[in-house]
């Protein structure tokens, strides 16, 4: 079984990722995957290489763990891979999904925490990033509701959606 988790950035990809790992599931976070693919960061990859450029590699990565078929586990997307290439075809077919859904608000609150480490709002202040995360949800939330499953965020810790996750899928740890 493959399951994957997506949302925008900061919406809690990567931290429930890592919990499950912790749990003994199988895991791969995409951008990680990329980066040691391609030798660099996610920055580095879009300041040296461009965007267009780091979404074709990106959609043959997913291509590349989705279509293995000695892998079974839980992926993580990047915020945008379900947008591009019709990446949201290729998830429907071979996975089941998760959109870990959060309010605008929250997000624009926690990116603007991080945002030394997010190449695409960086330099935006905090009105430009909520101007941001608004406008990009509107476009991508099309991309992001044809997951199998809409799992609001609001008021659960990471453990709690983790485990409607795992319920949810049917997916089995590796002990």
């Amino acid at each position: 079984m493959k399951v994957v988790l997506m949302g925008y950035m900061a919406s809690g990809k990567s931290t429930i990722l890592g919990f499950l790992e912790t749990k003994n599931y199988q895991t791969i976070d995409l951008d990680k995957y990329i980066e040691d693919k391609i030798g660099l960061s996610v920055s580095k990859i879009f300041q040296n290489h461009g965007e267009i450029f780091f979404r074709k590699v990106e959609k043959e990565s997913l291509e590349e763990i989705l279509l293995d078929p000695s892998w079974a586990g839980i992926l993580s997307l990047g915020g945008g891979t379900p947008c591009y290439y019709q990446n949201i075809s290729t998830i429907k077919k071979y996975a089941t999904s998760f959109f870990l859904q959060c309010s605008p608000s929250d997000l624009a609150e926690r990116i603007y925490q991080h945002r030394q480490t997010r190449p695409l709002v960086k330099d935006k202040t905090q009105e430009e990033i909520t101007e941001y995360v608004a406008k990009h949800l509107f476009e991508r939330n099309p991309f992001y509701l044809q997951a199998d499953y809409v799992l609001q965020t609001k008021d659960k810790s990471f453990e709690e959606i983790a485990q409607e996750i795992v319920e949810k899928s049917g997916i089995k740890s590796l002990d």
